[in-house]
């Protein structure tokens, strides 16, 4: 961890650093597609080991480390249904001898017999998480205060985590993961590299950009948009984070030119399967024994594919896929992926 995080209240969570491996497998797999392709490597940050481990896990060591230094005996944090951000939180407070209150919305049209009984939500009935759903039709923010004034009025004290943790706190974990990767690259003696990883709530691109700002040189950070569809907004969302978490660290500002975010992959909207995120989850499974997740993962895996295939990456550039963890999610999507053999 670079020295400049030092200042900032931290509770250990993860297992660092993750692996970074080389995906031979998939690489001649795409070769003999008759694709030219560059060295492809995989961040494992599914094995961050917390509660079936994750990206998030990196965020909230620093978040639930700021938690701890303010007294707070409650973390209150929200996402979807099946959110892998409210799993890792969960544990991540449990922890650290915290209550985990979690605000699920029920937000994404998907229908499957699964989605709102396995998966994440299992979890977080494992892990024994206070889970609250935002009834349709009220503020999300609105239900949000008043569950932190009924954790006041109870004598608690609530800390709120922001969705996917993404905040210039959550996004210190992954300024940390961009000199981790560097530092990795540059063990191996690989000069010229590129980061792609799937973009949501914005903080893991943040700090990953923000990362390359305090370093100085290293790899290429681009991001795959698999959340939103105010494609502009949300650049400029990732950018204006990087910006003032290289501010908390006195880096230099990141430039609009260092957010690239891919668009194309979305489908119809966020957490909805497409036959290209299906596709991929599959081929990566099946080269390289590596489960995706079909909400995150394997919906930036079908944009990384798509441009390799498209040759937009130079051969001498190495390509470092971040795997951001999800995992659990495949048990609430069984029905885009069971092919029925077993009766």
């Amino acid at each position: 961890m670079h020295a400049a995080l030092s200042r900032f209240p931290r509770f250990a969570l993860a297992h660092l650093p993750t692996p970074l491996s080389e995906m031979k497998r998939l690489r001649a797999a795409l070769a003999s597609e008759g694709v030219d392709v560059p060295r492809l490597f995989i961040k494992r940050d599914d094995c961050t080991g917390l509660a079936g481990g994750g990206n998030k896990t990196r965020k909230l060591e620093f978040l639930i480390g700021e938690a701890l230094s303010q007294g707070a005996d409650t973390i209150v944090t929200t996402g979807a249904l099946q959110s892998n951000h409210a799993r890792q939180a969960a544990a991540a407070a449990i922890a650290a001898g915290l209550r985990p209150v979690l605000v699920l919305l029920d937000m994404v049209p998907y229908r499957g017999h699964a989605y709102r009984r396995s998966g994440n939500l299992l979890l977080d009935d494992i892990f024994g998480a206070d889970v609250r759903v935002v009834p349709q039709g009220t503020s999300p923010a609105g239900f949000i205060k008043t569950v932190i004034d009924e954790i006041a009025e109870a004598g608690g004290k609530a800390f709120f985590v922001p969705t996917g943790g993404s905040n210039v706190i959550g996004s210190l974990g992954y300024l940390g993961a961009y000199i981790e990767i560097a530092d990795a690259l540059d063990a191996l003696g690989i000069a010229k590299a590129r980061i792609v990883h799937g973009s949501s709530s914005g903080g893991t691109q943040a700090g990953l950009v923000a990362g390359a700002a305090l370093r100085g040189k290293g790899p290429v950070v681009q991001g795959v948009n698999v959340y939103r569809g105010d494609h502009a907004a949300m650049k400029a969302d990732i950018l204006k984070l990087a910006r003032a978490t290289a501010e908390a660290l006195n880096a230099p500002a990141p430039a609009e030119s260092d957010v690239i975010l891919e668009e194309g992959f979305l489908g119809e909207g966020y957490g909805l399967p497409t036959k290209a995120m299906v596709e991929a989850v599959e081929l990566v499974a099946r080269t390289e024994g590596i489960l995706l997740d079909p909400v995150y993962t394997g919906k930036a895996m079908a944009g990384f594919l798509a441009s390799i295939r498209a040759g937009m990456y130079p051969p001498e550039e190495a390509l470092v896929f971040l795997h951001t963890g999800g995992m659990p999610g495949l048990f609430a999507y069984e029905e885009e992926f069971s092919s029925g053999v077993v009766a």
